[in-house]
């Protein structure tokens, strides 16, 4: 204990607190009150999302410099955090004691769901996080017990799980520094940096978009199923996901036509019309889009941008049919030739194409759509046929 201790205390402080810390580790805070961190070590946390999945380390940060001053880099690995097991001197773990991955009690890695770290499942729940340093590849060490003090009480039955990782040399780090340096939509690094190292972890989350169905599930059992909206964004995260469609699809019949709180729009109908084609249900994604393109709540702007979807996904004469549509529906207004443009310039029809675009430049309502307008044009007047 007071060898392990002494990596972050003065020789002076160590030897005033041999006996203290040798019989009691926690004693720094006798009789529960509130004293400074072992060391002057500080608490620190950091927590990162990956989607409703929370991952967070809590840990005490030693610095590279001493509490006395002394400048230790260059002597941090190897020495002062040595090459796989030690001994402490103290606890029950004898020779078989990692390093606690930061300073004084548990270094605690939690996580609300089911996550992989570095390919390799680890359970929700919150870990003694512990490390075995080498000078080319580490061992990381997960462990049941997360209540312990530092190391001293380690015992191998309780892993949870060993992963193996490179460290790398980084930016310089006085403290030590837990940080998640890549973020994504299913996976974050997770990296232990100090003095001019980082241990890299990938922390992936396989199954997300079930997670975000199952919350949504827990979700639409609360005072949010009495509203359409709500049951109209768990349909179109479906969408967006391309994934569980045929719960989306039943999502989407709630928020237009579910007793009590379904309400038929251009929104919900149009969303409900692509769920039905998502599950290969095309007669009735044409009766539910027609309905949405007729509805008094499509406007021109709404209109228009259904056609554009369809000109993206190369479905040109089908998108042609949509802007005719607006025009009937809200002659002369914006963008209802612009849509005229690019259904006849897309179908090779480029003097209809010129004409409509000229009169959708009048009609511009900013100088964003201005400028988009002149683009168009210009296109139009230098091509010989479609673009």
């Amino acid at each position: 204990m007071v060898r392990s201790l002494a990596r972050f205390l003065s020789p002076l402080a160590c030897t005033a607190l041999t006996f203290t810390l040798a019989a009691a580790p926690a004693a720094a805070q006798p009789g529960g009150i509130t004293t400074p961190p072992s060391g002057d070590n500080q608490y620190a946390s950091v927590t990162q999302g990956i989607g409703p999945v929370r991952l967070t380390v809590e840990y005490s940060s030693p610095d590279v410099h001493g509490p006395d001053g002394a400048d230790r880099r260059g002597k941090i690995w190897g020495d002062l955090v040595p090459y796989g097991m030690d001994n402490l001197g103290a606890g029950s773990c004898g020779d078989q004691c990692p390093w606690r991955g930061g300073a004084n009690e548990n270094t605690v890695f939690t996580t609300n769901y089911d996550i992989k770290v570095q390919g390799q499942p680890l359970p929700a729940g919150s870990y003694g996080l512990h490390f075995l340093p080498g000078k080319d590849e580490w061992t990381v060490i997960f462990s049941k017990n997360h209540t312990s003090w530092g190391s001293y009480f380690y015992d191998a039955k309780e892993d949870a799980l060993r992963v193996q990782a490179k460290p790398a040399k980084s930016e310089y780090h006085e403290w030590l520094t837990y940080e998640f340096t890549d973020r994504q939509t299913d996976h974050a690094t997770l990296a232990l940096q100090w003095e001019e190292l980082q241990l890299p972890l990938t922390i992936t989350v396989d199954n997300i978009a079930d997670l975000y169905v199952d919350k949504i599930r827990q979700e639409l059992r609360s005072g949010l199923a009495f509203d359409w909206q709500s049951w109209m964004a768990a349909a179109q995260y479906t969408l967006a996901s391309k994934s569980h469609l045929e719960q989306g699809l039943e999502w989407a019949e709630k928020a237009a036509h579910g007793p009590g709180l379904g309400q038929e729009n251009f929104t919900t109908l149009s969303t409900l019309a692509e769920l039905q084609a998502a599950n290969g249900q095309a007669d009735a994604a044409k009766k539910s889009m027609d309905l949405a393109l007729r509805h008094p709540s499509a406007g021109p702007v709404e209109i228009h941008r259904y056609g554009r979807r369809l000109q993206q996904e190369k479905r040109n004469e089908e998108a042609m049919k949509v802007f005719e549509l607006n025009a009937k529906r809200f002659p002369d207004q914006w963008p209802v030739h612009m849509g005229l443009a690019r259904g006849h310039f897309a179908l090779g029809h480029r003097d209809k194409a010129l004409a409509e675009a000229r009169l959708a430049a009048k009609q511009a309502p900013d100088d964003a759509n201005k400028k988009g307008v002149e683009a168009l044009i210009k296109q139009i007047e230098e091509s010989k046929g479609t673009p």
